[in-house]
């Protein structure tokens, strides 16, 4: 697939999961795998941050609000085949260095993992 095709691949995942027809982990799995497409790299860390703060959404109404409305800005700005805004994508980025999304499912693939795992990439 193209970075077209992927973006919109990530875009109805993300809406998929805000409308709790799929899990964020089942979406991750579904990402395109080994994307070196930094705004699919910050829609996957976003997907994680979501996941992640289950316990305050379910506490906070305004904080799950705020942070759908952005999961829905991501899903959009990717469905259209745009980049993300440098600011999102350089948010996540500073904090990581790559997104941990699966790779392909041949001998290349497990050796990105491999290496990943090892950290020496």
């Amino acid at each position: 697939m193209g970075k077209f095709e992927d973006r919109s691949v990530v875009a109805n995942l993300i809406r998929q999961v805000l409308i709790s027809r799929m899990c964020v982990r089942e979406a991750i799995l579904k990402f395109p795998r080994d994307t070196q497409d930094k705004s699919i790299h910050a829609a996957y860390h976003a997907l994680i941050h979501y996941e992640a703060d289950e316990d305050l959404r379910s506490r906070d109404d305004i904080y799950r609000e705020e942070q759908d409305d952005y999961l829905e800005f991501i899903s959009n700005v990717l469905d259209k085949g745009d980049d993300l805004p440098e600011n999102i994508i350089n948010n996540y980025e500073k904090y990581y260095v790559c997104a941990n999304i699966p790779h392909e499912k041949n001998v290349k693939g497990f050796l990105k993992g491999f290496l990943r795992f090892l950290n020496t990439k």
